[in-house]
């Protein structure tokens, strides 16, 4: 059987973006700008972003194919012989307007190194004021997507590593509420199946959500916590994170790269959610549970 090329990877990733866009486009009413990018290098790719629209923010849709060489310090920590790469994949993290809408992430992405190649890629939700039927219903499509595919995708693990990955140590505390994380995945067709199938179950995981809580009201306290809590996004993000890592150390295009960061956040000092209130709800939210097997009626209740 053939094997995966950066071609076919890229020709895929490139439809999910015009797919994934053109979706958002629809329930925001309002369109992407382009940017078509070359890598110096090798390379380049087309980000898409949407800022000031009427439900985000600022929202980003990125598509790469950049090839060339890595230095030697980070190549070490890299699978695969020699310094020279080809990688192409698909990011994207949208920050609305409404905190009562989850900011959601999600990237898939082949990279190919020496004679080695692999898929890692995954998504998460990051809740401000989370809605339990909103997690569980997220959580069960990348269950599903998983269970389709369970020869190269075993959902316990992937949200296990999942919740590992997006957890901020010096914080002690998760980024959010989790979802799927994979990295070196073997290149295979199977492989390559799922992925595919993980790209295009985005829509379906997320625009649900989106469009039942778009209407809800909010306050401008509810709206600087969001702000707050955007704070933690961009400490992982900027320190944590292996996209953004990946970018800037091989040279890639650093207003691309960043375009992941939201575009108002906020650090109060020593800042403690007043006991039984919505905000302190959030961290019973943040604590791992097996979201896919409750039924969404399940009420968190805030500790204290």
């Amino acid at each position: 059987m053939a094997p995966i090329t950066v071609e076919e990877a890229s020709e895929f990733f490139k439809g999910l973006q015009e797919r994934i866009v053109s979706a958002l486009e629809a329930v925001d009413g309002t369109k992407f700008h382009e940017d078509l990018w070359d890598r110096p290098g090798g390379g380049g790719g087309r980000t898409r972003v949407l800022q000031n629209g009427k439900l985000f923010e600022k929202a980003g849709v990125n598509f790469s194919l950049v090839f060339g060489r890595m230095n030697s310090e980070f190549s070490k920590q890299v699978p695969g012989e020699g310094d020279e790469f080809k990688a192409t994949g698909v990011s994207l993290v949208l920050h609305p307007r409404n905190p009562k809408i989850p900011t959601v992430h999600a990237n898939f992405r082949f990279l190919e190194k020496g004679e080695k190649s692999w898929f890692g890629g995954g998504a998460d939700l990051t809740p401000y004021y989370p809605y339990t039927r909103d997690v569980v219903e997220f959580h069960k499509v990348w269950k599903d997507v998983c269970d389709r595919h369970s020869a190269v995708a075993d959902h316990a693990c992937l949200k296990k590593w999942c919740d590992e990955y997006f957890f901020l140590p010096h914080r002690q505390e998760a980024r959010g509420v989790g979802g799927i994380f994979f990295d070196y995945l073997d290149a295979t067709r199977t492989a390559w199946e799922f992925v595919k199938g993980a790209g295009d179950s985005f829509d379906p995981s997320y625009l649900p959500i989106l469009k039942r809580r778009k209407d809800e009201n909010y306050t401008q306290a509810e709206k600087e916590f969001q702000e707050y809590r955007r704070g933690r996004y961009v400490e992982f993000n900027l320190i944590y994170d292996r996209g953004t890592i990946f970018g800037l150390k091989t040279g890639g295009r650093t207003e691309s790269i960043l375009m992941s960061l939201p575009e108002k956040a906020r650090w109060w000092y020593d800042h403690k959610a007043a006991t039984g209130s919505p905000e302190a709800a959030l961290l019973e939210y943040l604590k791992p549970r097996d979201w896919a097997s409750m039924t969404g009626d399940e009420i968190i209740k805030p500790a204290g």
